[in-house]
């Protein structure tokens, strides 16, 4: 059933994505509608979007950056600290004309149409996990104003303060939470995340409170924690089966495939940074044959598996170690997770028992903190099973790797957040943000020759050349109050 939907969607999908702001909506007053059912699925898959923002914001900057990844081409612009404006603004780029003009369209439609209370909770909070991502990798942002075209005439927004964004993200989960039930909502199997099932769209709602209300922690440590407690109050993700995903087809086209699997089949450039595999490597832990594999023979044997440093072009690579042959290095395990209908993990329940140790540690909430931290160490290994059977660790060697890597309270902020970094390998634009948020793991920044922060690590990506065009007022205010619009400028909750 849900092959069959997404390819009736893909003619839809690919009329919705047109280019530019000042096109972000479909005429809701025309007589013929689109299903809302349907513009949800389509909605989903553009969150989860396609080959240019994935291989752009999320692999060659962020996962660079994060150094989860390494590459040695010069377009590999993140771990040199390089600026390409184009690859930078990739995401404000689809996501405005792509799952932002889509939930738009469809709360409007929603509210015309009078569609019950639970559709709209769970659109709000699509909306609210897209407009996340958005502000924290950019800050200020069209947002109020956002997807208004249509609907009010408004063709070039405001950018929103990103401090009002996260107290209005914030409102949406709790109402939305608030107007869910247990029963099935009408989006049905429309909805391939959770087939309409409302318990678990509520703790969704519930675990992305808990995560932006973390993002707070530097700027407002007291609502960081009255946000923390309301999502653990409203109860968050209880298991795997609550993972925040969309499960992707091998075609027919484009959207409908995972976006990172497709850059991993047109780029054979991609290989592990040495950071990650080090870190997988000291502790013997039993992901490293799943997620790497050595380029040239795909080996999984932990002696074949070397991770490439970050930070270095061929001949830099060269002089530096000696080695010339690429293919010596660990890749991304092709057999197992770069696969066009790999899943797409947006939020995991490993997540959330990171932050519920976390929450533990920092306030005495939520429970015991080591129960928590394994927990969370246990359904990271897990949920590699999602990938297929070439991801399955068994139980013992789960027990084993928590025996030889106990829980350490003395240490357990870094402990924590440095697992949680490593269960969000390729969700990239959260690996950042926590982080950011966080300062852990602590990564070494790289130097590499006329790189434009000075040696240090990006704190967010930078807008699209479109908006000093076409919305010149509202982009130089952005600017102006969040300050110039460079890879080194930190958002609102980010302070140093």
């Amino acid at each position: 059933m849900k092959k069959s939907i997404y390819i009736l969607l893909f003619v839809f999908i690919l009329g919705a994505c047109d280019e530019g702001f000042e096109e972000v909506n479909v005429n809701p007053t025309k007589p013929v509608q689109v299903d809302v059912s349907t513009k949800l699925t389509a909605a989903i898959l553009l969150a989860s979007s396609e080959r240019y923002d994935n291989w752009r914001a999320n692999l060659i900057y962020q996962s660079t950056m994060m150094q989860h990844i390494a590459a040695l081409p010069g377009y590999w612009s993140g771990d040199k600290y390089f600026w390409n404006q184009g690859y930078a603004s990739s995401l404000m780029d689809r996501y405005y004309t792509g799952v932002i003009k889509q939930v738009e369209d469809m709360l409007l439609q929603m509210e015309n149409e009078g569609s019950p209370d639970e559709m709209k909770a769970i659109t709000r909070i699509l909306r609210v996990f897209a407009f996340s991502r958005l502000t924290d990798l950019y800050g200020d942002i069209p947002y109020s104003e956002a997807g208004k075209a249509v609907i009010e005439g408004i063709v070039q927004p405001k950018y929103d303060p990103q401090s009002e964004i996260y107290a209005d993200m914030l409102k949406e989960l709790e109402e939305s939470a608030a107007a869910l039930g247990s029963g099935t909502s009408d989006f049905g199997s429309a909805d391939i995340i959770y087939n309409g099932d409302q318990a678990k769209w509520k703790r969704l709602a519930n675990s992305l409170m808990l995560r932006l209300g973390f993002r707070l922690i530097k700027v407002d440590p007291a609502g960081a924690q009255a946000w923390v407690a309301k999502a653990i109050a409203g109860g968050v993700m209880e298991s795997n089966d609550d993972i925040f995903y969309v499960p992707h087809t091998d075609g027919p086209e484009g959207i409908n495939r995972n976006g990172n699997g497709e850059v991993f089949t047109a780029d054979g450039n991609p290989r592990m940074s040495k950071t990650f595999v080090d870190f997988l490597q000291a502790g013997n832990d039993p992901r490293l044959p799943i997620l790497c594999a050595r380029r040239g023979d795909g080996s999984t044997a932990p002696a074949d598996l070397i991770g490439l440093p970050n930070g270095l072009d061929a001949q830099m690579l060269m002089d530096d170690t000696g080695e010339e042959n690429t293919d010596n290095y660990a890749e991304p395990n092709r057999s197992v997770i770069t696969g066009q209908d790999a899943p797409m993990f947006f939020q995991t329940y490993a997540e959330v028992e990171f932050m519920l140790a976390e929450a533990n540690v920092r306030w005495g909430l939520a429970g015991d903190a080591e129960t928590h931290y394994n927990n969370g160490v246990r359904a990271a290994m897990e949920m590699l099973a999602m990938y297929g059977p070439g991801g399955e660790i068994a139980s013992a060697d789960i027990d084993d790797y928590l025996a030889n890597n106990p829980y350490d309270a003395a240490n357990a902020l870094e402990q924590i957040n440095t697992q949680y970094w490593a269960a969000t390998f390729l969700n990239e634009y959260e690996t950042f943000s926590n982080w950011r948020r966080t300062g852990y793991p602590v990564l070494t920044p790289t130097n590499y020759p006329g790189n434009v922060t000075n040696g240090t690590i990006p704190r967010r990506l930078t807008y699209t050349q479109g908006e000093q065009i076409n919305n010149p007022e509202n982009y130089n205010e952005a600017v102006s109050r969040q300050g110039p619009d460079l890879l080194t400028t930190r958002v609102w909750w980010d302070v140093e």
